[in-house]
């Protein structure tokens, strides 16, 4: 992604986390009706003690170069969250040296646990949610995501994504679909911040918003996840509905590729059978 396009992710990520906040949950007067949501931009220059023109070039995507001070005054006047704070920092750090573009590989070593832990479903992903490994009980439960194939080179790998937003299958096997869908494309947008300029992110995206109008509608709104663990009500095609918890684990050499586990299997009972009688 050239540097120019950096600047405009910038500038999208402050206006968006700017239109979030009300002039009342800041402290400011109400001044008459509002063409736009949130907090203009003179008010949150005032707020972070900067000034409106330069953080206007800042939205604007102007070639400019925050200092960690002015970053620091605007994550603290935009309220950011940690692991917001440091996407704007990541964004407004960026440099325009090229990063190589190549498929991710997942060691032998890596590969190999998912089959460790079945019957829990199990899968590795890679930082573009490429699914890398996955044990028999994940295909089980994500039937045709192992058959997943998209128009780009890199599509004939399936990817997690993908299988989200275009088969219908994932709609039937995620009871809690609009929730998940979310959060992983939330998770999507921080990843994709970290590989400013690998096109393959760009290609992925855009074809989920082609493909998908949520994605579309989504994807504006600059939601940032991490990854992490939870639980997940999904159909199950043998069990039917359950509920499983999961945990994600990063790669240590790798930290974006991620190691799933689900947790919560119910184990089919065992018939212990007639005991024999003990002798006298």
């Amino acid at each position: 992604m050239p540097d120019v396009l950096v600047r405009r992710e910038l500038g999208a990520f402050l206006r968006s986390r700017r239109e979030r906040i009300t002039p009342a949950s800041a402290g400011l007067p109400r001044t008459g009706r509002r063409r736009t949501p949130g907090l203009r931009r003179e008010e949150l220059a005032l707020l972070a003690g900067i000034s409106a023109t330069w953080y206007t070039y800042l939205e604007q995507g102007r070639d400019i170069r925050p200092s960690d001070q002015v970053l620091t005054a605007l994550a603290t006047a935009l309220r950011l969250s940690d692991y917001e704070r440091e996407h704007l920092f990541r964004l407004a750090g960026n440099t325009t040296t090229a990063q190589p573009e190549q498929p991710e590989e997942v060691t032998p070593e890596v590969a190999a646990v998912p089959d460790l832990v079945a019957p829990n479903p199990s899968y590795v992903t890679g930082a573009a949610y490429d699914l890398l490994a996955c044990n028999q009980p994940a295909i089980d439960l994500f039937a045709d995501l192992i058959n997943d194939a998209g128009p780009t080179n890199e599509a004939e790998r399936p990817n997690l994504a993908r299988w989200m937003f275009t088969s219908p299958h994932a709609r039937h096997v995620l009871l809690d679909w609009e929730q998940e869908a979310q959060q992983l494309l939330a998770r999507l947008r921080a990843t994709a911040a970290r590989y400013p300029n690998q096109p393959r992110f760009a290609r992925l995206i855009d074809e989920l918003q082609q493909a998908s109008p949520q994605a579309r509608a989504w994807w504006p709104r600059y939601d940032l996840q991490p990854r992490h663990s939870g639980v997940k009500r999904v159909r199950h095609p043998r069990l039917g509905p359950i509920t499983l918890g999961y945990t994600a684990f990063q790669v240590a050499e790798q930290p974006d590729q991620t190691l799933v586990v689900y947790s919560g299997m119910p184990q089919p009972t065992r018939n212990p059978g007639r005991r024999k009688p003990s002798a006298a």
